[in-house]
């Protein structure tokens, strides 16, 4: 009986003491250690640094504009006055204790924000996150489309638009080399690279996604290349595997999966129906019942995704003069970033940044250059050979010296269109459109028209 008692007594000890070391956790709550910025031209993105999970909220107020953030239950450890807010909305960061437990953030600001919060889990880089985003609603800060880029002494006939888009950014560093390397900032750096020599050559003019170290959403990518009536959307990325034994570049476009699945996706939502495929000169989609709707964008997906794969398979070439290739041909996956139904758009994965060889050549200007060069004369090839309607390489291939000859092959044993177009400097889709293909099958003795280049 007395060990009985004994016993309770202990327990009831014990379980006072857990009590008391919960509420004193309570009491104790967490802590903002640290503060981070990221201005983007639409949004600017600010990031406390918790110890752990914290309870907040956050509105916004005018007249003048503030935002203020309420944390339960934290302290501050962190010193906002060394955070550098230039180039973001935000004038001035006030913070007070408040309620004798909670922390008070108050942003002092240069307009009116649409404010977005949530938090974030620790990664390979950061602990626990609360992220706020100050969206610039009347998008003043963002760059505005224009009309197509017309080159100088060209008859008036326009560039081929392409949209590089360097992945990452921001608070996503993408993957990180064993040196520490970030991928977010390689793909910013070849971006621009890639951009530079676009804009250098007649005929083409380049756009970015992002011009600085910020994040844009997979789905806002593909929308911008939109925008600006890319006739080409490029995702730069670097690899990166669980070892360090893989290496070497990458292209993909999407899968015919991914596709399938967009189908329904963009049907469901209004916006796209009113203007959907190709901007200016496209096919809109409003007034449409779902079935024609339906097939439209099929058709659109289709040509899309072959279209990927001829110039994936071109820029593949070229990497594959100056680098070493992870597989020999272009590869197809469903990237959220590639799903856009009407603009050819590849992921060109420049190496693997967990391989420390690869890493140390992404890290240098040279090798970057070496992969942008590559890049960019892959594209190019391509468009020499497909241009774009209305496009001054459209007007060149028909106009310049050699045009409209036209050869003629027979097709042998074993030939495949696309070893056919291989062996003619061509692409499928070109042989496709001269010989008019409903698809990429060939018979024996089939006479196939071969343009000359």
């Amino acid at each position: 009986m007395n060990k009985f008692k004994l016993t309770m007594k202990t327990m009831m000890t014990l379980t006072s003491l857990w009590l008391l070391v919960a509420t004193v956790q309570v009491q104790a709550g967490t802590q903002v250690e640290g503060i981070r910025i990221w201005p983007a031209p639409d949004h600017t993105r600010l990031v406390l640094d918790t110890k752990g999970k914290v309870d907040h909220n956050i509105f916004a107020l005018s007249n003048p504009s503030r935002l203020v953030i309420d944390l339960k239950n934290t302290r501050l450890k962190a010193d906002f006055d060394k955070l550098d807010l230039s180039g973001s909305p935000v004038r001035r960061i006030r913070s007070a204790p408040r309620n004798g437990t909670d922390l008070r953030v108050v942003l002092d600001l240069a307009s009116d924000v649409k404010p977005r919060s949530f938090q974030l889990e620790p990664n390979q880089q950061y602990g626990y996150r609360l992220v706020v985003d100050l969206i610039d609603e009347s998008g003043s800060r963002l760059e505005k489309a224009t009309k197509p880029t017309v080159t100088q002494n060209s008859a008036g006939k326009r560039d081929v638009i392409v949209v590089v888009d360097a992945g990452h950014g921001g608070e996503d560093p993408g993957a990180i080399g064993p040196r520490g390397t970030h991928e977010k900032d390689v793909v910013l750096k070849m971006a621009h690279i890639i951009k530079d020599m676009i804009d250098k050559q007649p005929g083409y003019t380049a756009k970015l996604t992002r011009t600085g170290d910020y994040y844009i959403g997979l789905r806002s990518r593909t929308i911008l290349a939109r925008k600006y009536g890319a006739d080409l959307f490029v995702s730069v990325h670097a690899d990166a595997f669980r070892t360090p034994q893989p290496k070497g570049a990458s292209v993909f476009a999407l899968s015919q999966r991914g596709a399938t699945s967009e189908t329904a996706r963009w049907l469901a939502q209004s916006e796209n129906r009113s203007d959907l495929i190709g901007g200016a000169g496209g096919v809109s989609l409003d007034g449409r019942d779902d079935m024609l709707a339906g097939v439209l964008l099929d058709l659109s997906m289709t040509a899309s995704i072959n279209a990927s794969l001829g110039v994936g398979s071109s820029v593949l070439g070229k990497l594959g003069g100056v680098a070493r290739l992870h597989k020999p041909g272009v590869e197809q996956a469903a990237f959220a970033v590639l799903k856009s139904p009407d603009i050819p758009s590849i992921l060109v994965e420049a190496g693997f940044i967990s391989n420390p060889h690869e890493e140390k050549n992404l890290a240098t200007d040279w090798y970057r250059r070496r992969l942008a060069g590559a890049i960019m004369n892959g594209i190019d090839a391509y468009f020499r050979k497909t241009p774009p309607p209305g496009t001054l390489l459209a007007w060149q291939k028909h106009n310049g010296p050699g045009s409209g000859r036209i050869s003629q092959y027979e097709v042998q044993s074993g030939d495949t269109l696309s070893a056919v177009a291989r062996d003619n400097q061509t692409t499928v889709s070109e042989l496709m459109q001269y010989n008019d293909l409903r698809d990429d099958r060939v018979m024996v003795g089939q006479t196939i028209r071969i343009p000359s280049s």
